[in-house]
């Protein structure tokens, strides 16, 4: 059996009035049983004043998590914000670690840290899900996702890199039982009957406009030839950026669709990826990898359409009574395009409208999603996202 609850702090000064706050607030709520842990999610200035430091030493269990800018659970949507989603289980076994200073090559320093985490740990239950917090340096999100996928082969992967509210994103960490870290990256590890589900909004088929093209030269997340044109040519060429001055800055809040055919474990289900800019020889730099072969369709980043598909996916959750908890994670682009109409809380506010109190959440935003599109047969396509919604369900 599993138990949830989310509890949370926008004391910033007083630390010991934060740590009542959240000790209150578990008391209330959640008994805990033998095996617990905390994901948390915070403001940088909690950081930078101590808040977070002294929370973290008055907890009776393990957390792991990063920065974000703005949070909600059930009762409270702010920001700044210090918010706790705790996991307790008498037979589900949490464990956490730390991959330390990570480079170009995700994947070594992942399986020392897994090592190092199992190490003298004796006979486990299966495990049943990796959750991962990367740190935001500008290593490509799928970097994460493949590494881990060979650390944990067939094991879901859920996660949100580190993010914070500033415009050059230097205040991103990521957080592992209070002390925060730049290039490093905490993760959890789950043992034994979880059984998680996941659930994602990216934005609505009918936002999807006539522009499409198939890849015909890529590497990684460069894309030189789209349509067999270079790809600075391909995107000039398009009636949607007609009357545009620059292409490179409004192409980087228009979300892009990328079939990704060619994979082996292709399971028909798109990803968006953003765009990050053009080099001097015309190829596209994207946020994600990008295949040889894939096909991409641009699509409208529309308000009311962000907001409509997070409130069904939401609402669906209010109305079944087989979840302990759920975990979101958001993609910064969603909130960047709420501000164009002057409220970026909304979507963490239809959020907790649709939920209210039934199902224990905390969802927050981050710098790039990981969540499976679809598991067949047991088996997860777990992929990297731009401009999602992702849900952990448990």
């Amino acid at each position: 059996m599993l138990k949830c609850a989310s509890v949370f702090t926008c004391e910033l000064d007083a630390h010991e009035v934060a740590v009542a706050e959240i000790k209150s607030q578990l008391e209330q709520k959640l008994l805990l049983l033998e095996h617990s842990i905390g994901i948390i999610m915070c403001h940088p200035e909690f950081i930078a004043n101590g808040t977070l430091t002294a929370v973290c030493e008055n907890l009776p269990f393990e957390t792991v998590g990063i920065t974000s800018p703005a949070q909600a659970v059930n009762e409270i949507l702010e920001e700044p914000v210090l918010t706790i989603f705790v996991m307790t289980s008498d037979d589900i076994l949490f464990k956490s670690g730390l991959v330390k200073d990570i480079s170009e090559d995700v994947y070594s320093p992942s399986r020392s840290a897994y090592d190092e985490a199992l190490h003298g740990c004796g006979d486990m239950p299966s495990l049943g899900l990796v959750i991962i917090f990367p740190p935001f340096i500008g290593i490509p999100g799928d970097s994460y996702v493949d590494a881990w996928k060979r650390v944990t082969p067939g094991i879901p992967i859920f996660g949100g890199f580190a993010a914070d509210d500033s415009i050059t994103l230097d205040s991103c960490e990521t957080i592992i039982n209070g002390t925060t870290h730049k290039a490093s990256m905490p993760f959890l590890m789950c043992f034994g009957e979880i059984r998680p589900r996941f659930m994602f909004a990216t934005l609505s088929p009918s936002n999807d406009l006539v522009a499409k093209g198939i890849v015909t030269k890529a590497s990684g997340t460069c894309v030189q030839m789209i349509n067999d044109m270079k790809a600075f040519d391909f995107f000039k060429s398009l009636d949607f950026f007609q009357d545009r001055i620059n292409i490179d800055s409004k192409l980087m809040l228009t979300p892009i669709f990328v079939d990704l055919v060619n994979r082996e474990d292709y399971d028909g289900i798109p990803v968006v990826r953003g765009h990050h800019f053009f080099t001097e020889d015309g190829a596209a730099s994207f946020l994600g990898v990008v295949d040889e072969g894939a096909a991409i369709s641009l699509t409208i980043c529309d308000t009311d359409d962000i907001l409509n598909t997070t409130t069904q996916k939401a609402s669906l959750l209010a109305t079944s009574s087989d979840i302990n908890g759920m975990l979101a994670f958001a993609c910064l682009g969603r909130r960047v395009a709420l501000m164009g109409i002057n409220n970026p809380m909304l979507e963490l506010q239809a959020v907790k409208d649709a939920i209210g109190l039934k199902v224990p959440f905390m969802m927050g935003y981050v710098g790039g999603e990981i969540c499976p599109t679809s598991v067949n047969n047991g088996v997860p396509t777990n992929r990297f996202h731009n401009y999602t919604l992702v849900m952990l369900v448990l």
